[in-house]
């Protein structure tokens, strides 16, 4: 089997385990607050990890790597798991599923635009018609559609906000030149101290029982552990990066499916629509950047032949 098939699998894989996460967390929140959930969930997903790095026998790297960049790495912990997890899931306890679902996956429109800011680029014309879908798509959602009753704003916005605080994540993330399973490791080793502390001091803590150990089980390996290696596998084992980064398009359209089957929410033609408006935005901004990026480099590239050629 060739490794672009193998990439296509294991990216297949995470993405259908993502696409069932938004029924877990509603189901989960059944059995336990949010900050005791995800208590719990960061709790196994560390241990997956930590099992998952020894397997590759990567635990050698802990003590090796740049103490720096450890440092930084399970700083981003602040972030992730333990903020970014606190707002989703409270935003999933105060909303329908498929509210909340695509309402966090503006997270991809706002790594683009906070990239821009954070790394001092012109705000181009794709990106601002990029924000409109997106932000269109966010409002009809909202809306309900007269089907799901009145919409909690406050689970609204954390939603939304949710989706920045992990494109902040996600953009320091990618500037830690650490072992990607290494910086998760660190992530969620400062993460979980986090919510531990969180969830002492506020008593909010676990109800322990065999459904609520067993949807935090889940959502440690699926959502938040194993799932992430499968995809890093997928991105490892590509040809070309665009072919596996584009089957996450795929995710929260299944996870409309699962939505139905397993918690029966009447899906709103709201949620459809909203869904569609945010994924265009982002595959709109995508395309356009791409195809700029590209014509960047060609004018890199020529310009360099160019002088390569005067010069001799």
């Amino acid at each position: 089997m060739s490794n672009q098939k193998k990439a296509y699998i294991y990216g297949l894989i995470a993405i259908f385990f993502w696409s069932t996460v938004a029924s877990a967390f509603k189901i989960a929140l059944q059995y336990n607050s949010p900050p005791a959930m995800l208590l719990l969930a960061s709790f196994f997903s560390l241990l997956v990890l930590i099992i998952i790095a020894a397997s590759q026998n990567k635990i050698s790297l802990l003590w090796q790597s740049s103490p720096h960049l450890l440092r930084q790495a399970s700083l981003l912990g602040v972030l992730n798991p333990f903020l970014y997890y606190l707002i989703l899931l409270q935003a999933y306890n105060l909303l329908p599923a498929q509210i909340a679902q695509p309402l966090n996956y503006t997270w991809a429109i706002m790594v683009a635009l906070l990239s821009i800011f954070i790394q001092k680029q012109k705000l181009r014309y794709f990106d601002i018609v990029a924000l409109l879908l997106c932000y269109s798509g966010a409002a009809v959602i909202s809306s309900g559609g007269g089907k799901l009753g009145e919409i909690n704003h406050t689970g609204v916005f954390l939603a939304l906000f949710s989706s920045i605080v992990w494109a902040f994540y996600w953009i320091y993330n990618a500037g830690i030149r650490l072992d990607p399973l290494i910086k998760l490791i660190a992530n969620f080793f400062c993460g979980s101290l986090l919510i531990l502390g969180y969830c002492l001091i506020t008593g909010d803590l676990p109800i322990f029982s065999v459904k609520s150990i067993l949807s935090a089980l889940y959502l440690g390996i699926f959502e938040m552990g194993l799932t992430f290696v499968f995809w890093l596998k997928a991105m490892e084992l590509t040809e070309k990066t665009v072919r596996i980064s584009n089957l996450i398009f795929l995710s929260p359209f299944l996870s409309f499916i699962f939505i139905t089957l397993t918690l029966k929410e009447p899906i709103a033609w709201t949620s459809i629509a909203g869904l569609i408006f945010i994924t265009s935005g982002i595959l709109f901004q995508h395309s356009k950047a791409g195809k700029l990026k590209k014509l960047e480099q060609n004018q890199f590239s020529n310009s360099s032949s160019s002088s390569s050629s005067t010069s001799s």
